[in-house]
């Protein structure tokens, strides 16, 4: 290709020709697809869960995570596969507002659990940003010790703005986990509000984090949460803040004495601890430990599991129906106009809701 820069009326500039193909800098890396991840079968992903391999497991969780059809449908053989070396584990599921110390007592208790010898595995549900749809993931870096011990598996998920999605994945990889030998599993909650609903519905046991010194002790108690609680456990008693603590201690016992005993017999009892310092972990177990023996001869440990199976059936059929009916064409196509009418003021946007269901209805038919 000829320049017109290199005319002799232009002395002091002069342009080089350019080079039809860039060398690599590295000739033999010029085909890529030979260093893509290796698409295991689900006989693979199965037969190395069950062998505890948790490179293995890991991908198989990623599957679950995926929105992928076919990454799904291999997800969902696997699962299938798992389920008869599932419900093995005890399930415990961790709540409380943000900066708790939610991820810093699950260090302390997961570390607690491993020196008695047990395999744990942590399922993080981190919130995502409303606006970029991106999540920190950045539970393991308050897990120091357990993200780096061997029978530990820390697994962080993004609730991408849609916790019913994430907690139905979440189920799914409790499933994995126990076929893969982990014995405890812990999940943390994102701790805003919506997500202990969901979480509660797939645990065993409900622990709430609460602090005490900061404000009006009353101001924690809210009565959905309290009494969803197994148990309640007050956070940072150590140093001056050990009298705040048994004083939060105090007011949280007065509250739950006002609830009704709940479905399993059980009365919640309140603890004090200090996950920084590790004061009260044992006896935060102890208390756990002794729930389970008691809801198990009660037989409500069974029923609770078969009640939660159930739940999470009609969960998965509301999620399907819902992603059915939103990625259909002819209802998107239906929603643009109907939107466009509502913003004229030609209709209003309960009519056009039951319009577009009715039109759905038919169309299913």
């Amino acid at each position: 290709m000829e320049h017109p820069e290199n005319d002799s009326q232009f002395q002091s500039l002069q342009v080089n020709e350019g080079v039809t193909d860039r060398p690599s800098v590295n000739p033999y890396m010029k085909d890529f697809s030979r260093y893509k991840r290796k698409q295991h079968s689900a006989s693979e992903f199965v037969e190395g869960i069950l062998k505890g391999d948790i490179a293995l497991l890991s991908q198989a969780v990623t599957l679950v995570e995926s929105t992928r059809a076919d990454h799904q449908a291999i997800a969902q053989e696997v699962i299938e596969k798992c389920l008869p070396y599932s419900g093995n584990s005890l399930r415990v599921g961790i709540t409380g507002v943000p900066g708790a110390g939610k991820s810093t007592s699950i260090d302390a208790f997961g570390m607690k659990l491993i020196e008695d010898g047990y395999k744990l595995a942590v399922l993080a549900i981190d919130p995502s940003s409303e606006l970029t749809k991106g999540s920190i993931l950045g539970d393991k870096t308050r897990m120091e010790r357990l993200s780096v011990a061997q029978n530990a598996f820390i697994r962080p998920s993004p609730s991408a703005g849609s916790l019913g999605g994430v907690a139905r994945k979440t189920r799914e990889t409790i499933v994995l986990c126990e076929a893969a030998g982990f014995d405890r599993i812990i999940i943390e909650t994102v701790g805003v509000g919506q997500s202990e609903t969901a979480v509660h519905s797939m645990v065993d046991f409900f622990l709430l984090i609460q602090l005490a010194g900061t404000g009006d002790e009353l101001q924690g108690i809210k009565r959905g949460i309290m009494e969803m609680a197994d148990g309640i456990v007050i956070n940072k008693a150590d140093g001056s803040n050990i009298e705040k603590a048994n004083l939060a201690k105090s007011h949280f016992e007065n509250a739950l004495h006002l609830f009704p005993l709940p479905e399993s017999g059980w009365s919640p009892k309140v603890l004090t601890y200090s996950g920084y310092y590790e004061y009260g972990i044992k006896e935060v177990w102890d208390m756990v430990d002794e729930y389970v023996a008691f809801v198990k001869e009660n037989g409500y440990f069974q029923r609770k599991r078969n009640e939660q199976s159930k739940y999470w059936m009609y969960e998965t059929i509301n999620e399907k129906l819902k992603s059915d009916f939103y990625n259909d064409e002819t209802i998107q196509q239906e929603l643009k106009k109907n939107e466009k009418m509502i913003l004229n003021s030609e209709i209003s946007s309960f009519i056009a809701a039951q319009n577009i269901l009715d039109m759905y209805k038919k169309k299913e038919k």
